[in-house]
C-alpha cells in the first residue's frame, strides 16, 4: 500500500515486481487482491495528472513570468516585468517600462539569465501568458538553455497562480496603498516590496519561512523577557519583526 501511495504511475504487477525484488515472495494476485481490498484503484484510474499535480512535482524545476501594470498619480501607466521561483517563491524584478515591447522583454530575460548564472540551468520550465510582447525571440532565448517554454491556455489565469498571487500580494500590500509619482518613484516602492517578500515575509507554503531568508540562526523560543525590534519599510506602510539579540 506504501508503494502504491508513493507511486501513482505504478500498476499493480509493478508493484509486484519491486515486492519481489525487496524479497517479498508473494503472488501478483495477492498484491491485487490486498490494494483492490483497500480501495485503491489499478494505475490509470489513481494517476492524477492535472495542472496543479504538475506543478507540485517540478516546482524545483519551474520559473514563471509575468507583466503587471502600475498607474501614477499623473495617470501615467507603468508595466513591470518579473519572474518568480516556483519552489523558494523567491521574486526577480526584471524591468520597468512604459511600452513592453518584444525586444525589450526579451533583453530583459537575458539578463535575468545573466544574474542567475550557472543556476540557469536548472530551469527546466517557463509559464508566461500569450502576451504579444513574449514573442519567439524571448522562448528561444530560454530554450537555448534547454528550457521548455509552457504558455497558458487563453483566459485560464489559475494556470499561472503563483505570479497572479505575487501580484495580488505587491498590490495589496504596497502598490494600491501609495501614492506614486513617477519613474523614479515606481523603482523604488517595487524593489523594497520584493526585498521584503524575499527576505522576510513568511509564506504558508514554506512552513512560514521567507523564501530567502538572511543567513542567520533560527530565533530563539521566545519567553517573557523576549525584546522585539521593529525595522520599517516603505515609510512604515511595512513593518518586520525580529529578536534583540
Amino acid at each position: 500500500m506504501r508503494l502504491a501511495r508513493e507511486n501513482p504511475g505504478w500498476g499493480y504487477r509493478r508493484i509486484h515486481g519491486e515486492l519481489v525484488g525487496l524479497g517479498r515472495n508473494i503472488a501478483a494476485s495477492t498484491v491485487w487482491s490486498i490494494l483492490k481490498e483497500a480501495g485503491i484503484n489499478p494505475s490509470p484510474q489513481r494517476t492524477d495528472r492535472s495542472w496543479s499535480v504538475f506543478l507540485k512535482a517540478q516546482a524545483t524545476a519551474i520559473v514563471a513570468t509575468d507583466l503587471f501594470h502600475i498607474d501614477t498619480v499623473f495617470l501615467r501607466r507603468w508595466f513591470v516585468l518579473f519572474f518568480i521561483e516556483h519552489d523558494t517563491r523567491r521574486v526577480h524584478i526584471a524591468g520597468i517600462t512604459r511600452h513592453p515591447t518584444g525586444p525589450w522583454v526579451t533583453q530583459q530575460a537575458r539578463n535575468y539569465l545573466m544574474d542567475l548564472g550557472d543556476h540557469a540551468q536548472s530551469i527546466r520550465f517557463l509559464i508566461r501568458d500569450r502576451g504579444t510582447y513574449f514573442t519567439d525571440s524571448f522562448d528561444a532565448i530560454f530554450q537555448a538553455i534547454g528550457t521548455r517554454v509552457l504558455p497558458t491556455l487563453p483566459q485560464v489565469p489559475r494556470m499561472n497562480a503563483i505570479a497572479e498571487r505575487w501580484i495580488g500580494s505587491c498590490r495589496r500590500e504596497a502598490t494600491d496603498r501609495i501614492l506614486i509619482s513617477g519613474q523614479r518613484h515606481l523603482p523604488l516602492v517595487v524593489n523594497e516590496y520584493a526585498q521584503h517578500y524575499n527576505q522576510h515575509r513568511p509564506r504558508r507554503s514554506l512552513g512560514q519561512r521567507p523564501p530567502a531568508p538572511q543567513i542567520a540562526p533560527e530565533p530563539r523560543s521566545a519567553s517573557d523577557s523576549t525584546t522585539v525590534s521593529r525595522q520599517d519599510r516603505l515609510g512604515g506602510l511595512i513593518h518586520e519583526y525580529t529578536q534583540v539579540a
